[in-house]
Protein backbone atom coordinates (compact mmCIF):
# COMPACT_ATOMS: atom_id res chain seq x y z
CA UNK A 1 0.00 0.00 0.00
CA UNK A 2 1.42 3.35 -1.00
CA UNK A 3 1.67 6.00 1.62
CA UNK A 4 -0.69 8.90 0.93
CA UNK A 5 -0.06 12.54 1.65
CA UNK A 6 -1.95 13.85 4.72
CA UNK A 7 -5.05 15.87 3.81
CA UNK A 8 -4.75 19.67 3.90
CA UNK A 9 -6.70 21.77 6.41
CA UNK A 10 -9.58 24.04 5.45
CA UNK A 11 -9.59 27.66 6.62
CA UNK A 12 -12.21 26.86 9.28
CA UNK A 13 -10.21 23.87 10.49
CA UNK A 14 -7.23 26.18 10.87
CA UNK A 15 -9.34 28.50 12.99
CA UNK A 16 -10.48 25.59 15.18
CA UNK A 17 -6.86 24.53 15.69
CA UNK A 18 -5.94 28.09 16.65
CA UNK A 19 -8.86 28.38 19.06
CA UNK A 20 -8.22 25.00 20.71
CA UNK A 21 -4.53 25.87 21.04
CA UNK A 22 -5.48 29.10 22.83
CA UNK A 23 -7.75 27.27 25.28
CA UNK A 24 -4.98 24.75 25.91
CA UNK A 25 -2.55 27.61 26.50
CA UNK A 26 -4.66 29.08 29.30
CA UNK A 27 -5.67 25.80 30.94
CA UNK A 28 -2.12 24.42 30.84
CA UNK A 29 -0.64 27.69 32.07
CA UNK A 30 -3.12 27.77 34.95
CA UNK A 31 -1.97 24.29 36.00
CA UNK A 32 1.72 24.61 35.16
CA UNK A 33 2.24 27.94 36.90
CA UNK A 34 1.84 26.18 40.24
CA UNK A 35 5.16 24.42 39.73
CA UNK A 36 7.37 27.50 39.12
CA UNK A 37 5.50 29.24 41.93
CA UNK A 38 6.28 26.28 44.17
CA UNK A 39 9.44 27.70 45.77
CA UNK A 40 7.71 31.06 46.34
CA UNK A 41 4.55 29.49 47.77
CA UNK A 42 6.43 27.07 50.02
CA UNK A 43 8.42 29.96 51.48
CA UNK A 44 5.66 32.57 51.71
CA UNK A 45 3.03 30.21 53.15
CA UNK A 46 5.56 28.09 55.10
CA UNK A 47 4.50 24.87 53.39
CA UNK A 48 6.10 21.46 53.58
CA UNK A 49 6.49 19.43 50.35
CA UNK A 50 3.53 17.25 51.32
CA UNK A 51 1.30 20.32 51.75
CA UNK A 52 2.34 21.74 48.41
CA UNK A 53 1.71 18.35 46.80
CA UNK A 54 -1.86 18.54 48.11
CA UNK A 55 -2.26 22.06 46.70
CA UNK A 56 -1.20 20.81 43.27
CA UNK A 57 -3.24 17.60 43.42
CA UNK A 58 -6.42 19.41 44.57
CA UNK A 59 -6.93 20.67 41.01
CA UNK A 60 -6.28 17.24 39.56
CA UNK A 61 -8.63 15.34 41.86
CA UNK A 62 -11.50 17.79 41.37
CA UNK A 63 -10.91 17.72 37.61
CA UNK A 64 -11.05 13.94 37.69
CA UNK A 65 -14.34 13.98 39.59
CA UNK A 66 -15.77 16.49 37.14
CA UNK A 67 -14.81 14.28 34.20
CA UNK A 68 -16.64 11.30 35.65
CA UNK A 69 -19.75 13.37 36.40
CA UNK A 70 -19.72 14.84 32.90
CA UNK A 71 -19.13 11.60 31.00
CA UNK A 72 -22.74 10.41 31.05
CA UNK A 73 -24.11 13.45 29.21
CA UNK A 74 -21.00 14.62 27.32
CA UNK A 75 -22.43 13.28 24.04
CA UNK A 76 -25.91 14.73 24.57
CA UNK A 77 -25.14 18.39 23.86
CA UNK A 78 -23.53 20.65 21.30
CA UNK A 79 -19.80 20.44 22.04
CA UNK A 80 -19.41 24.18 21.52
CA UNK A 81 -21.92 24.93 24.28
CA UNK A 82 -20.19 22.45 26.61
CA UNK A 83 -16.81 24.00 25.91
CA UNK A 84 -18.08 27.52 26.56
CA UNK A 85 -19.91 26.53 29.77
CA UNK A 86 -16.90 24.84 31.34
CA UNK A 87 -14.48 27.48 30.11
CA UNK A 88 -16.49 30.22 31.83
CA UNK A 89 -16.44 28.14 35.04
CA UNK A 90 -12.69 27.77 34.66
CA UNK A 91 -12.34 31.56 34.40
CA UNK A 92 -14.37 32.06 37.58
CA UNK A 93 -12.22 29.53 39.45
CA UNK A 94 -9.03 31.22 38.27
CA UNK A 95 -10.31 34.58 39.52
CA UNK A 96 -10.92 32.99 42.92
CA UNK A 97 -7.29 31.79 42.88
CA UNK A 98 -6.19 35.39 42.41
CA UNK A 99 -8.39 36.48 45.32
CA UNK A 100 -7.14 33.74 47.70
CA UNK A 101 -5.28 35.06 50.74
CA UNK A 102 -4.57 31.82 52.60
CA UNK A 103 -3.50 28.25 51.91
CA UNK A 104 -7.00 26.91 52.61
CA UNK A 105 -8.59 29.49 50.31
CA UNK A 106 -6.09 28.67 47.56
CA UNK A 107 -6.80 24.94 47.79
CA UNK A 108 -10.55 25.63 47.64
CA UNK A 109 -10.07 27.86 44.60
CA UNK A 110 -7.95 25.20 42.90
CA UNK A 111 -10.75 22.69 43.46
CA UNK A 112 -13.27 25.00 41.79
CA UNK A 113 -10.90 25.64 38.88
CA UNK A 114 -10.31 21.91 38.46
CA UNK A 115 -14.02 21.08 38.42
CA UNK A 116 -14.40 23.17 35.27
CA UNK A 117 -10.93 23.28 33.73
CA UNK A 118 -10.37 19.54 33.90
CA UNK A 119 -13.13 18.85 31.39
CA UNK A 120 -11.96 21.36 28.77
CA UNK A 121 -9.21 19.10 27.45
CA UNK A 122 -11.60 16.18 26.87
CA UNK A 123 -14.12 18.42 25.09
CA UNK A 124 -11.34 19.81 22.89
CA UNK A 125 -10.20 16.29 21.97
CA UNK A 126 -13.77 15.29 21.13
CA UNK A 127 -14.10 18.36 18.89
CA UNK A 128 -10.79 17.50 17.24
CA UNK A 129 -11.88 13.90 16.60
CA UNK A 130 -15.23 15.10 15.19
CA UNK A 131 -13.77 17.67 12.79
CA UNK A 132 -10.50 16.03 11.69
CA UNK A 133 -9.67 12.69 10.06
CA UNK A 134 -7.24 10.38 11.84
CA UNK A 135 -4.61 11.12 9.18
CA UNK A 136 -4.77 14.78 10.25
CA UNK A 137 -4.82 14.35 14.02
CA UNK A 138 -1.10 14.03 14.56
CA UNK A 139 -0.57 17.48 13.03
CA UNK A 140 -3.60 18.85 14.87
CA UNK A 141 -2.28 17.59 18.21
CA UNK A 142 1.13 19.00 17.35
CA UNK A 143 -0.32 22.47 16.81
CA UNK A 144 -2.74 22.30 19.74
CA UNK A 145 0.06 21.24 22.05
CA UNK A 146 1.95 24.35 21.00
CA UNK A 147 -0.11 25.82 23.81
CA UNK A 148 2.11 23.81 26.14
CA UNK A 149 5.27 25.31 24.71
CA UNK A 150 3.79 28.80 24.50
CA UNK A 151 2.83 28.61 28.16
CA UNK A 152 6.50 28.04 28.97
CA UNK A 153 7.98 30.51 26.47
CA UNK A 154 5.54 33.33 27.23
CA UNK A 155 3.18 32.38 30.04
CA UNK A 156 5.51 31.04 32.73
CA UNK A 157 8.26 33.69 32.38
CA UNK A 158 5.70 36.50 32.31
CA UNK A 159 3.88 34.93 35.23
CA UNK A 160 7.09 34.67 37.25
CA UNK A 161 7.91 38.28 36.46
CA UNK A 162 4.46 39.38 37.60
CA UNK A 163 4.73 37.18 40.70
CA UNK A 164 8.09 38.69 41.64
CA UNK A 165 6.71 42.19 41.10
CA UNK A 166 3.18 41.93 42.57
CA UNK A 167 2.93 38.63 44.41
CA UNK A 168 2.11 35.03 43.54
CA UNK A 169 -1.57 35.91 42.86
CA UNK A 170 -0.69 37.95 39.76
CA UNK A 171 -0.27 35.01 37.32
CA UNK A 172 -3.82 33.88 37.97
CA UNK A 173 -5.13 37.33 37.07
CA UNK A 174 -3.14 37.13 33.84
CA UNK A 175 -4.75 33.79 32.96
CA UNK A 176 -8.22 35.13 33.78
CA UNK A 177 -7.90 38.20 31.55
CA UNK A 178 -6.57 36.21 28.57
CA UNK A 179 -9.26 33.54 29.04
CA UNK A 180 -12.09 36.07 28.95
CA UNK A 181 -10.93 37.22 25.51
CA UNK A 182 -10.79 33.60 24.29
CA UNK A 183 -14.28 32.87 25.64
CA UNK A 184 -15.64 35.76 23.57
CA UNK A 185 -13.88 34.30 20.50
CA UNK A 186 -15.49 30.88 21.09
CA UNK A 187 -18.94 32.37 21.60
CA UNK A 188 -19.02 34.42 18.41
CA UNK A 189 -16.75 32.65 15.93
CA UNK A 190 -17.04 28.91 16.54
CA UNK A 191 -19.80 26.95 14.80
CA UNK A 192 -21.94 24.36 16.66
CA UNK A 193 -20.45 20.85 16.78
CA UNK A 194 -23.49 18.55 16.65
CA UNK A 195 -22.72 15.70 14.21
CA UNK A 196 -22.48 13.24 17.10
CA UNK A 197 -26.05 13.96 18.20
CA UNK A 198 -27.51 11.99 15.28
CA UNK A 199 -25.71 8.86 16.49
CA UNK A 200 -27.10 9.05 20.03
CA UNK A 201 -29.42 6.49 21.62
CA UNK A 202 -32.02 7.10 24.30
CA UNK A 203 -29.77 5.68 27.02
CA UNK A 204 -29.78 7.62 30.26
CA UNK A 205 -26.60 9.32 31.43
CA UNK A 206 -25.93 6.54 33.94
CA UNK A 207 -26.47 3.74 31.40
CA UNK A 208 -24.30 5.55 28.86
CA UNK A 209 -21.50 5.80 31.41
CA UNK A 210 -21.77 2.08 32.25
CA UNK A 211 -21.83 1.29 28.52
CA UNK A 212 -18.49 3.08 28.07
CA UNK A 213 -16.85 1.43 31.07
CA UNK A 214 -18.05 -2.03 29.97
CA UNK A 215 -16.06 -1.98 26.72
CA UNK A 216 -12.74 -3.78 27.08
CA UNK A 217 -10.85 -1.80 24.43
CA UNK A 218 -11.95 1.43 26.09
CA UNK A 219 -10.58 0.21 29.42
CA UNK A 220 -7.19 -0.45 27.83
CA UNK A 221 -7.11 3.16 26.65
CA UNK A 222 -8.09 4.37 30.12
CA UNK A 223 -5.31 2.35 31.76
CA UNK A 224 -2.75 3.72 29.32
CA UNK A 225 -3.84 7.31 29.93
CA UNK A 226 -3.61 6.86 33.70
CA UNK A 227 -0.08 5.48 33.50
CA UNK A 228 1.08 8.21 31.13
CA UNK A 229 -0.33 10.83 33.46
CA UNK A 230 1.36 9.37 36.53
CA UNK A 231 4.68 9.24 34.72
CA UNK A 232 4.28 12.77 33.39
CA UNK A 233 3.17 14.45 36.62
CA UNK A 234 5.50 12.99 39.23
CA UNK A 235 8.44 15.30 38.56
CA UNK A 236 6.42 18.44 37.85
CA UNK A 237 5.33 19.69 41.32
CA UNK A 238 8.87 20.03 42.64
CA UNK A 239 10.62 21.00 39.42
CA UNK A 240 11.32 24.60 40.42
CA UNK A 241 12.12 23.74 44.06
CA UNK A 242 14.63 21.09 42.87
CA UNK A 243 16.22 23.54 40.43
CA UNK A 244 16.67 26.16 43.15
CA UNK A 245 17.52 24.00 46.17
CA UNK A 246 19.52 21.20 44.49
CA UNK A 247 20.85 22.51 41.18
CA UNK A 248 21.74 25.96 42.47
CA UNK A 249 19.54 27.92 40.05
CA UNK A 250 18.44 31.30 41.38
CA UNK A 251 14.81 32.42 41.37
CA UNK A 252 15.75 35.07 38.79
CA UNK A 253 17.14 32.36 36.47
CA UNK A 254 14.02 30.18 36.60
CA UNK A 255 12.22 32.09 33.80
CA UNK A 256 15.23 31.46 31.54
CA UNK A 257 15.06 27.73 32.27
CA UNK A 258 11.33 27.53 31.52
CA UNK A 259 11.64 29.71 28.45
CA UNK A 260 14.36 27.51 26.96
CA UNK A 261 12.21 24.40 27.49
CA UNK A 262 9.23 26.20 25.99
CA UNK A 263 11.11 27.20 22.85
CA UNK A 264 12.11 23.57 22.48
CA UNK A 265 8.43 22.62 22.76
CA UNK A 266 7.41 25.08 20.06
CA UNK A 267 9.90 23.49 17.68
CA UNK A 268 9.39 19.85 18.62
CA UNK A 269 5.58 19.68 18.75
CA UNK A 270 4.79 20.47 15.07
CA UNK A 271 7.67 18.27 13.87
CA UNK A 272 6.51 15.28 15.89
CA UNK A 273 2.94 15.91 14.78
CA UNK A 274 3.94 15.76 11.12
CA UNK A 275 6.06 12.65 11.67
CA UNK A 276 3.25 10.86 13.50
CA UNK A 277 0.97 11.39 10.47
CA UNK A 278 3.56 9.89 8.16
CA UNK A 279 5.15 6.99 10.05
CA UNK A 280 4.12 4.51 12.75
CA UNK A 281 2.87 6.36 15.83
CA UNK A 282 3.83 3.55 18.19
CA UNK A 283 7.46 3.62 17.07
CA UNK A 284 7.65 7.34 17.78
CA UNK A 285 6.08 6.80 21.19
CA UNK A 286 8.44 3.96 22.11
CA UNK A 287 11.62 5.80 21.10
CA UNK A 288 10.48 8.97 22.89
CA UNK A 289 9.65 7.01 26.05
CA UNK A 290 13.06 5.36 26.19
CA UNK A 291 14.72 8.74 25.63
CA UNK A 292 12.62 10.25 28.42
CA UNK A 293 13.49 7.45 30.86
CA UNK A 294 17.21 7.96 30.37
CA UNK A 295 17.01 11.73 30.79
CA UNK A 296 14.73 11.54 33.85
CA UNK A 297 17.27 9.39 35.67
CA UNK A 298 20.13 11.66 34.65
CA UNK A 299 18.32 14.89 35.57
CA UNK A 300 17.00 13.77 38.95
CA UNK A 301 20.50 12.69 40.04
CA UNK A 302 22.15 16.04 39.25
CA UNK A 303 23.78 18.11 41.98
CA UNK A 304 24.79 21.80 41.80
CA UNK A 305 25.08 22.46 38.07
CA UNK A 306 25.80 25.42 35.82
CA UNK A 307 22.71 27.00 34.25
CA UNK A 308 23.65 26.14 30.61
CA UNK A 309 24.05 22.46 31.53
CA UNK A 310 20.74 22.44 33.41
CA UNK A 311 19.01 24.02 30.40
CA UNK A 312 20.56 21.48 28.04
CA UNK A 313 19.53 18.50 30.18
CA UNK A 314 16.05 19.95 30.69
CA UNK A 315 15.58 20.40 26.95
CA UNK A 316 16.68 16.82 26.24
CA UNK A 317 14.26 15.53 28.86
CA UNK A 318 11.39 17.65 27.53
CA UNK A 319 12.03 16.36 24.01
CA UNK A 320 11.27 12.84 25.20
CA UNK A 321 8.24 13.83 27.28
CA UNK A 322 6.61 15.91 24.54
CA UNK A 323 7.43 13.51 21.70
CA UNK A 324 5.43 10.73 23.29
CA UNK A 325 2.40 12.90 24.08
CA UNK A 326 1.33 13.57 20.48
CA UNK A 327 1.30 9.99 19.10
CA UNK A 328 -0.33 8.78 22.34
CA UNK A 329 -3.15 11.34 22.07
CA UNK A 330 -3.67 10.67 18.36
CA UNK A 331 -3.91 6.90 18.83
CA UNK A 332 -6.15 7.16 21.87
CA UNK A 333 -8.57 9.42 19.97
CA UNK A 334 -9.16 6.58 17.47
CA UNK A 335 -10.38 4.12 20.12
CA UNK A 336 -13.98 5.30 20.72
CA UNK A 337 -16.90 5.17 18.31
CA UNK A 338 -18.51 8.46 17.25
CA UNK A 339 -21.51 7.96 19.56
CA UNK A 340 -19.22 7.35 22.55
CA UNK A 341 -16.50 9.88 21.83
CA UNK A 342 -17.49 12.63 24.27
CA UNK A 343 -18.05 10.23 27.17
CA UNK A 344 -14.83 8.35 26.42
CA UNK A 345 -12.84 11.58 26.34
CA UNK A 346 -14.44 12.78 29.58
CA UNK A 347 -13.61 9.57 31.44
CA UNK A 348 -10.17 9.54 29.86
CA UNK A 349 -9.56 13.12 30.98
CA UNK A 350 -10.93 12.28 34.41
CA UNK A 351 -8.53 9.38 34.85
CA UNK A 352 -5.70 11.54 33.55
CA UNK A 353 -6.42 14.20 36.16
CA UNK A 354 -6.94 11.75 39.01
CA UNK A 355 -3.75 9.91 38.11
CA UNK A 356 -1.93 13.23 37.95
CA UNK A 357 -3.26 14.11 41.39
CA UNK A 358 -2.12 10.76 42.76
CA UNK A 359 1.29 11.31 41.16
CA UNK A 360 1.65 14.76 42.74
CA UNK A 361 0.55 13.47 46.15
CA UNK A 362 2.84 10.42 45.99
CA UNK A 363 5.72 12.60 44.83
CA UNK A 364 5.08 14.80 47.86
CA UNK A 365 5.40 11.75 50.10
CA UNK A 366 8.61 10.56 48.43
CA UNK A 367 10.37 13.92 48.32
CA UNK A 368 11.43 15.42 51.64
CA UNK A 369 13.12 18.67 52.69
CA UNK A 370 14.88 18.74 56.09
CA UNK A 371 14.46 22.51 56.49
CA UNK A 372 13.25 25.53 54.55
CA UNK A 373 15.59 26.19 51.60
CA UNK A 374 17.55 22.95 52.12
CA UNK A 375 18.14 20.58 49.15
CA UNK A 376 15.28 18.20 48.38
CA UNK A 377 15.92 14.57 49.21
CA UNK A 378 14.84 11.42 47.33
CA UNK A 379 13.91 13.31 44.15
CA UNK A 380 15.93 10.73 42.22
CA UNK A 381 13.59 7.99 43.50
CA UNK A 382 10.84 9.75 41.55
CA UNK A 383 12.94 9.32 38.40
CA UNK A 384 13.29 5.58 38.98
CA UNK A 385 9.54 5.18 39.54
CA UNK A 386 8.92 6.97 36.24
CA UNK A 387 11.16 4.45 34.44
CA UNK A 388 9.10 1.48 35.69
CA UNK A 389 5.80 3.18 34.78
CA UNK A 390 7.10 4.11 31.31
CA UNK A 391 8.07 0.51 30.51
CA UNK A 392 4.54 -0.64 31.30
CA UNK A 393 3.17 2.25 29.23
CA UNK A 394 5.11 1.11 26.16
CA UNK A 395 3.55 -2.36 26.40
CA UNK A 396 0.05 -0.92 26.74
CA UNK A 397 0.61 1.49 23.85
CA UNK A 398 1.57 -1.44 21.63
CA UNK A 399 -1.78 -3.03 22.40
CA UNK A 400 -3.64 0.22 21.67
CA UNK A 401 -1.78 0.57 18.36
CA UNK A 402 -2.73 -2.96 17.31
CA UNK A 403 -6.37 -2.40 18.29
CA UNK A 404 -6.52 0.81 16.29
CA UNK A 405 -5.08 -0.82 13.17
CA UNK A 406 -7.58 -3.66 13.37
CA UNK A 407 -10.48 -1.22 13.82
CA UNK A 408 -9.46 0.86 10.81
CA UNK A 409 -8.84 -2.23 8.69
CA UNK A 410 -12.36 -3.45 9.51
CA UNK A 411 -13.78 -0.01 8.71
CA UNK A 412 -11.90 -0.03 5.40
CA UNK A 413 -13.57 -3.31 4.43
CA UNK A 414 -16.99 -1.91 5.31
CA UNK A 415 -16.37 1.39 3.49
CA UNK A 416 -14.09 0.51 0.56
CA UNK A 417 -14.43 3.94 -1.04
CA UNK A 418 -12.79 5.70 1.91
CA UNK A 419 -9.00 5.28 1.81
CA UNK A 420 -7.19 4.55 5.05
CA UNK A 421 -3.53 5.29 5.56
CA UNK A 422 -2.40 2.41 7.76
CA UNK A 423 1.21 3.55 7.58
CA UNK A 424 0.24 6.74 9.40
CA UNK A 425 -1.14 4.83 12.36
Amino acid sequence: MEQQQPAAFTSYQKFIIFMLALTQFTVILDFMVMSPLGDMLMKSLDLKPANFGIAVSAYAFSAGLSGLLTAGFADKFDRKKLLLFFYIGFIIGTIFCGLAQSYVALVAARIITGLFGGVIGSISLAIMADLFALQQRGRVMGFIQIGFGASQVLGVPISLYLANAWGWEAPFWLVAVVSIAIAILIAFQMKPVVAHLSAQTDRSAGKHLLHIIAKGNYRVGFALTALLSIGGFMMMPFGSAFAVANLGISSEQLPILFMASGICSLVIMPLVGRLSDKIDKFKIFAVASIWMMVMCVVYTNLGPTALPVVIFCNILMMMGILSRTIPASALTSAIPDLSDRGAFMSINSSLQQIAGGIAAAVSGLIVTQPSKGAPLQHYNVVGYVIVVISIISILLMLRVSNMTKKKIAASNKTLPDEPVVLEAI
